[in-house]
């Protein structure tokens, strides 16, 4: 991917707290829930219930499409992102720790709050495959699909393979 892509894609997860998520039913229809969301560069860490239906659907289908944007008074003002990406519930107490971490900093308000128990809300890593970068000033509906690479996660994947060693980029 090329890197002003990349630098665009971080900047607009690092300036968002809600992304829209959409799991598959067993049914076959298309579920979508609102979550809030933490980033690593591309690693993005989100929380669920893990009686919930969308635990249920990411655990038998772990693809999933996330859409994140806010409203803007102008249509050419869109900019945001859309994204396919593969889910894996965090296990390693390590990254674990570090998703509270990261999640903590983006939600402040959060510090009052107990520590979820994982047995309940497990963390899941959302790691994208492909990328629409959405920039409506370069004209209406205009986007960017990049696909993410190894080489793309690989910042990510080697600052951190000694905490945990079970991580396999996509």
């Amino acid at each position: 991917m090329k890197r002003e892509f990349k630098q665009q894609i971080v900047d607009l997860l690092n300036q968002h707290r809600i992304m829209t998520i959409a799991t598959n039913r067993e049914d076959g229809w298309p579920q979508a829930t609102v979550v809030s969301y933490a980033n690593d560069g591309l690693v993005i860490y989100c929380r669920v219930a893990r009686d919930g239906q969308k635990y249920t659907n990411i655990m038998r289908d772990p693809r999933v499409s996330l859409a994140i944007a806010k409203d803007v008074p102008q249509p050419l003002q869109i900019k945001g992102l859309s994204l396919a990406a593969q889910v894996a519930e965090v296990n390693d107490p390590t990254e674990r720790n570090h998703a509270a971490e990261l999640l903590l900093h983006r939600y402040p308000e959060y510090k009052v709050l107990p520590h979820p128990d994982p047995k309940a809300v497990p963390t899941l890593r959302l790691t994208p495959e492909y990328i629409s970068v959405l920039d409506y000033s370069k004209g209406f509906g205009h986007t960017d699909l990049v696909r993410v690479s190894d080489n793309d996660l690989a910042e990510f994947v080697e600052a951190r393979r000694h905490h945990w060693a079970g991580f396999h980029a996509a």
